[in-house]
Formats: structure tokens, sequence, C-alpha cells
């Protein structure tokens, strides 16, 4: 049995508590015991500029977030059959993104992984699909499933079909060879997509991924421009899969190089000494242009860099930025369009911007999520709060945790 569902944080113990007989016994142990938290709910701050009111990708006016969150089955591993540690996430830059497009760009800062439709935005310089974020194994499903929800439900899109896809590995935890995520997760995720708060760690895509050997998965983060950098807003949400124990720096903290013990071993999986992938998607309100936006998406390196990593040769790090100022028509009767755009010599704040929500997004992956045993008896478990306070007060970075 598979549960499917768009978790909002305040419903999460209900939640929780009404599909534990569908999760294994350790799940249910480490849903129970210990209530995850956001970096700054820890007291962990990074960065000068304020949060927007949700410190989510959804703080950026019009942009929807979906997840579908897949959890069922426990043992050993039968391909096709579980268990199953996977979904998918959606977001769109707009309610109407299949007509009304926004200017977008691509950057891979190392391709080991693939997301989808890059060549069409690299081209025409814009966005007109949700982008979905899933497992390795579920690509192929999830682009022929976006492509069947546009033939069905967006017929003005008669011949570009090429949906933004993009995946990280999870087949650490999940069964990923047998390509859970399919129509009705995918249709799920996109018609449940909604502003407002966006649930973290062990959901939609990230539900089965591992960050520096601990349990990982989604996280967002944005940040607001004072007035007189124009007032805009960046959001980033982050799929991550990607580091190494010892690379691990929290606040410029080395937390991984602290976290030796056998009991944060993090992963019962020998050890690859690979780092992974990150998908990072950045929102903005900044009426930016393909090219600008691109640069703004080179940024997101930076923000993964404050949190120890160097990007492996096997890591897939792929980043995609888009803008919600213009929109541009999927078919344009005019010859011509005007658009707003800022002035090069403004973009620098973004910049900055961008950096900090990536590196808190990053961070809000991590600290969110939680323990979880999946295929064969594998187990990543959630970072431990108590360890993770002694070591940054070391280094003079106190939390707050314990919460009392």
């Amino acid at each position: 049995m598979t549960t499917r569902c768009r978790v909002v944080p305040l419903l999460l113990p209900f939640l929780l508590s009404s599909f534990a007989p569908m999760l294994t016994h350790a799940q249910t142990a480490a849903a129970s015991g210990e209530k995850r938290l956001r970096a700054r709910e820890l007291g962990i701050v990074v960065g000068s500029y304020p949060t927007g009111r949700w410190n989510a990708i959804t703080d950026v006016p019009g942009v929807l977030v979906g997840e579908t969150t897949m959890i069922s089955g426990s043992g050993p591993l039968k391909v096709g059959t579980g268990p199953i540690r996977t979904g998918v996430t959606a977001v769109l830059p707009r309610a109407d993104i299949w007509s009304q497009g926004v200017f977008a760009a691509t950057y891979s800062f190392n391709g080991d992984g693939e997301m989808t439709g890059t060549h069409w935005i690299q081209d025409l310089e814009t966005l007109n699909y949700p982008i979905m974020l899933t497992s390795t194994g579920s690509v192929g499903s999830v682009d022929d499933a976006v492509t069947q929800y546009t033939a069905e439900h967006h017929p003005e899109h008669k011949w570009d079909f090429l949906p933004v896809v993009a995946e990280t590995f999870d087949g650490s935890l999940n069964d990923l060879q047998g390509r859970h995520v399919r129509y009705a997760e995918v249709s799920h995720a996109i018609d449940t997509a909604a502003p407002g708060p966006v649930a973290e760690g062990n959901v939609g895509g990230g539900t089965g991924m591992v960050c520096f050997r601990f349990k990982c998965g989604t996280g967002t983060s944005s940040r607001v421009l004072p007035a007189k950098d124009g007032g805009y807003t960046i959001g980033v949400l982050v799929q991550a899969n990607f580091g190494t124990r010892e690379q691990l720096t929290i606040a410029g903290v080395p937390v991984g190089a602290e976290m030796t013990e056998p009991t944060t071993a993090a992963l019962q999986l020998p050890d690859t000494g690979k780092e992974g992938s990150i998908i990072i998607v950045l929102a903005t309100n900044a009426p930016l242009s393909s090219r600008q936006l691109e640069r703004v998406a080179r940024r997101a390196a930076l923000g993964m860099a404050r949190t120890g990593s160097t990007s492996g040769n096997s890591s897939g790090d792929l980043f995609i930025a888009f803008s919600t100022a213009n929109t541009v028509p999927l078919r344009g009767s005019d010859n011509e369009m005007t658009v707003k755009l800022l002035s090069t010599d403004h973009v620098e704040p973004l910049f900055r911007a961008a950096v900090e929500a990536t590196e808190e997004a990053i961070l809000n992956a991590l600290t969110m999520g939680s323990t979880m045993e999946g295929v064969s008896g594998h187990v990543a478990y959630g970072i431990p709060y108590d360890r993770l306070a002694t070591i940054m007060a070391k280094y003079g970075r106190p939390m707050s945790y314990p919460i009392h």
C-alpha cells in the first residue's frame, strides 16, 4: 500500500499517526520520537538578509509547490514491489504556466545527473512547464506522465511536449528500479500545488534522499532584499542527496569532521566516498532576463560550498532559475512584446540572496530529515540535534536546543 500526500507541517503529527500502519516499526518510532525542526528553529541562522513569511520558495508571489510522498513496504528489496521510499515534487512558477511562460535559465555545475527540457529553455529562454523533481529511476515515467497530463488538461500544447524533470538517486532506501512514480502521483503533485508553507525532509521527490550521509531530502528557504535594492524576493527549493560526512559544514562549523562516533554512522551501507547529487530550483519576482537568471543560478554553487561540498566527480548538481516578473505567451499573436528588466548594475544583491537562500534550504533539508529504514533494512539516520548542539557550542555558535 502506498501513501500519497502533500504534508503540511502543522498537520504532520496527525498525518503520521494516520499513516502509522503503513510504516515500518523503525519509521514509526523515529517519526513519533522527536519532532524535526528547521535550521532557524534550532537557532542556526545563516546570512543577513531577512526571509519571507514562509521562508520558502513560495514567498515569491505566484509560485506553487505540490508534493506526493510514497512510503510502503519493508524488508528485502523486490524490484517492482518495494520497499518504496520515493515521490515527486512539482514547482509551478505560475498556476497558468502552460499558457503563460516565464523567463528561465539552467546551469549544470556538474553533469552526472539528468534534467530534461533544458535545450528548449536555453534556446527559447522560457519555461512553460512545472518543474518536477523525483527519483533517478522515475525520470522517464514522470516525463511521460507530465506529457499525458498536458495533453489532457492543456490542449494549447499541441507539439512541444518537453517537460522539465530532474532527479537524484534514492536507491539506498528505495526500490529505484521499480519506477514507482507514475501518472497518479504526478497529477496529484500538480493538482495540489499551493502557495504557503512547504513540507520538508522526507517528502516528495526528497523522500528517499541522503546528504552528508544523514537522512535528508526536500528543503526550501527565501530572502527578501531591502527596499533600496528593489525589495525583491528570491526563493530556493532543493532536493539534496549529496556530500560526504567529513565535508559537512554548518554556519562555518566543521560538524562532519567532529561527528566521527560509530553511533552517528548515519547510513547502514558501505561508504562509497561519492558525493551524490542535488537539484536546486531558484525563483524570483525580480525582472530578470534569461542571461541574468543564469548568472543567479550559478551562485547556487556557492551556497553548496558553504555547506562543505566540493561537487564530486559523480555528483549531478543541476540548477534552474526563473523570474515571475514577465510573462511570455505560449502562442503570441504580436510580433513584439514589451518586458521590464533590471539593470545589470543592480543584480548583485540577488547573487548574495541566492547564495544565502541556497545554503539555508540545504540545511533545512538536512535538519528536517528524519530517520528512515528502507530496502533490505538499510537505515539513514536524521542528524542528532543533541550532538549537533554540542559541536556548535564548542565553536561558539550555540543553538536553541534542547527546546523547553
